[in-house]
């Protein structure tokens, strides 16, 4: 990740207090993490690889 302040697009909080990153969060970081992120814009997903 990077060193950068979170603006209010790039993330909201779940039902549960956790942070959830949003799809504009991930494309302003430029690449997957592989994860397995709710919002992720890469396509990746965890079960497939």
């Amino acid at each position: 990740m990077f060193n950068k302040q979170l603006d209010p697009e790039d993330f909201y909080y779940s039902e549960e207090g956790y942070i959830v990153f949003t799809e504009k969060y991930h494309l302003k970081r430029g690449h997957c993490c592989k994860r397995g992120c709710k919002h992720c814009p890469y396509g990746y997903n965890k079960k497939n690889g």
